[in-house]
């Protein structure tokens, strides 16, 4: 698990927007549509309408996260989505939800992966996640949590694997993701973070096999 402190930077700078008014105080005369697509979610309290507890995959248990270890957005309309990342949570389910339910965490992932095959979304994927120590690829991918330790293989259950490899597989078939170790990678090997995660015990070419076989289910 792990947050970027550069994700968490919500200051519009020189440009300032008047929520209510029919001015904008900006810089430049006119914000560029594109931009205005990236800094509508910087406005306090503005957010896109969403189901409440909907879930983007199917059977998955809704938690909310804490709205500070997230950004709203809007994906993929504003940010396009094209990796999904994994992670272990290095503690139990319940200490992961605890803490991404934290506001003072700073960070977590769209979904938890538990060792029976339950599988958690606290962060809809449409918004951005602080998830990868990166900002963006916070803003271009999906995080997956799977509970347990990276250095307890034992923890890698034949249920987490099944489930996680149809959610990674829901995942690439709905934003078009090839299924590969381009575009589904680990935690770490996002560029700048210093996790190991998922580390040397998880078994990537069972995963991305499981992953394969799913998608073409």
């Amino acid at each position: 698990m792990g947050a970027s402190e550069s994700d968490k930077d919500r200051r519009i700078g020189r440009r300032a927007l008047l929520v209510g008014g029919a001015a904008a105080a900006v810089g430049t005369a006119v914000l560029a549509r594109g931009e205005l697509a990236h800094l509508w979610w910087r406005l306090p309290g503005v957010r896109k309408p969403r189901v409440e507890g909907a879930v983007d995959f199917r059977g998955a248990l809704w938690v909310a996260a804490s709205s500070e270890n997230f950004r709203w957005a809007d994906r993929p309309d504003d940010y396009a989505i094209d990796r999904v990342i994994i992670h272990v949570t290095q503690g139990s389910y319940a200490s992961a939800v605890k803490v991404f339910q934290d506001p003072a965490h700073q960070a977590a992932a769209h979904y938890i992966v538990r060792k029976d095959g339950d599988v958690t979304q606290m962060i809809r994927e449409l918004d951005v996640a602080y998830h990868a120590g990166n900002r963006e690829f916070n803003e271009r991918s999906v995080g997956i949590e799977h509970e347990g330790f990276v250095d307890r293989p034992q923890d890698f259950t034949d249920a987490m694997y099944a489930a996680s490899a149809r959610l990674t597989a829901n995942i690439c078939e709905r934003y078009g993701i090839p299924v590969d170790r381009e575009h589904v990678i680990g935690h770490v090997e996002v560029p700048g973070t210093d996790h190991t995660d998922p580390g040397t015990h998880w078994d990537w070419d069972r995963y991305m096999g499981l992953v394969r076989r799913a998608e073409q289910a």
